[in-house]
């Protein structure tokens, strides 16, 4: 669920793709001193690479746990919008007006959707972010994560749940090929043919050179959620009665969004059982390690299916072993406070954590905590130790159309 940044990230990608992305993204890619971090701006690490990512999931998990955040924090995520309703994942300078090499970025877009969206007031900035985001869709119905690039099941899906959460009905958002935003998504899922059989409800980041599809859980968890229609707050009660998760229903029912989304959660509640959590593997390593952002990821997309029994074992894993991946990260202690509330879990006791403490003092001090006795919260800096949530190529990978990624919701911990 969740596109995600560092410089290392967006270098690989820039590498990755040549030919297949804007020449936009290689001057992004280009080293350059990082920027000072603006006083409204949660965390303290360079935000040129998700300011934008980190800032909406902070935003979203304090409005979800009824933390009313500072205006000064909600007035930076409204300043970074270009006048066309896009987002960067970072502007340096609000003040000059975005031009041909701002390179705007769906998975910002979406996700500040999102945000505004639930914090209310900000219809105006809301409605621009879903124009932008129809104006960029590919022929094929589905979105890249830079545009003009080849469309990719992760920024596809994140852009459907920003479409969704908006009050878009993503069937009936169309390119000019005539192909809906779903049509875009499925032509992604592993279908009842593919091998092996474990990997059939799965969503694939993107085909590889020969047309072949590889299971990818980041993508499968953003999937899950966009084919359900909803975004990365999921109420406790929407995910009731619980029900075992089951494998794609083989034949499968072509078009379904919502069958597809059950089929996704099957894979993933399968690929818990192995190690109790995910994995990855991370740049420079021929083993994978746990995966805590997917993770996190699949904790939220099992409960919105109605599955929290199918998460109960991840969400515990994440309790004993987030801690330290979350550390000073906004985005990564938003996501957790995310899959907290998803499951119906206390954020401020997660595993000897109190997540919304720990989120709320990477930022500015919020205005006041509402339905509560508390008058201010206090803001007392951020740890910056972490500075990745997730990692994300928009190409191929050794020649395979396989997006590299380190998740947190959609990915890793980033800040």
């Amino acid at each position: 669920m969740n596109v995600r940044r560092s410089a290392a990230t967006l270098a690989a990608s820039a590498v990755l793709c040549v030919g297949a992305a804007p020449a936009a993204l290689a001057d992004v890619a280009t080293p350059s001193p990082a920027p000072a971090v603006p006083s409204g701006l949660f965390g303290k690490s360079d935000p040129t690479y998700d300011g934008v990512w980190r800032q909406s999931f902070a935003l979203l998990a304090q409005h979800t746990v009824g933390v009313r955040p500072a205006r000064q924090a909600v007035d930076w995520l409204v300043g970074q919008q270009c006048a066309d309703g896009g987002f960067a994942s970072f502007r340096a300078d609000t003040g000059a007006a975005c031009d041909a090499k701002t390179v705007l970025d769906t998975n910002a877009t979406a996700v500040a959707v999102q945000a505004l969206k639930a914090l209310g007031g900000q219809d105006a900035a809301v409605t621009k972010g879903v124009a932008w985001l129809k104006s960029v869709q590919n022929e094929d119905g589905g979105w890249a994560y830079v545009p003009g690039s080849p469309s990719e099941a992760s920024s596809t899906s994140v852009v459907i749940s920003a479409l969704a959460v908006a009050g878009e009905k993503p069937a009936e958002v169309r390119s000019k090929a005539g192909k809906s935003a779903y049509d875009g998504l499925l032509s992604f899922q592993l279908g009842c043919s593919a091998e092996p059989a474990a990997d059939r409800g799965a969503f694939a980041y993107q085909p590889t050179a020969d047309g072949k599809l590889p299971a990818n859980a980041d993508a499968t968890a953003a999937a899950v959620l966009a084919g359900l229609g909803t975004g990365a707050v999921v109420s406790p009660s929407s995910s009731s009665p619980d029900a075992p998760a089951a494998p794609l229903a083989c034949p499968a029912t072509a078009g379904d969004p919502k069958a597809a989304a059950q089929g996704a959660a099957g894979y993933l509640t399968e690929a818990l059982k192995k190690d109790g959590h995910l994995t990855a593997l991370t740049p420079g390593s021929d083993q994978p390690t746990a995966d805590t952002g997917n993770t996190a990821d699949a904790v939220i997309s099992l409960a919105a299916a109605g599955h929290k029994q199918s998460a109960a074992g991840a969400l515990e894993w994440l309790k004993a072993n987030s801690a330290e991946w979350a550390k000073g990260s906004p985005a990564g202690l938003g996501t957790l406070i995310l899959a907290a509330h998803a499951t119906g879990t206390d954020p401020k006791a997660f595993g000897g954590t109190d997540l919304v403490a720990a989120l709320n003092a990477t930022g500015p001090a919020a205005e006041k905590a509402t339905g509560s006795d508390e008058s201010k919260e206090k803001a007392s800096g951020d740890s910056g130790s972490n500075d990745v949530w997730w990692m994300i190529g928009a190409g191929a990978a050794a020649g395979v159309g396989i997006g590299i990624v380190l998740s947190g919701r959609r990915k890793k911990n980033q800040l």
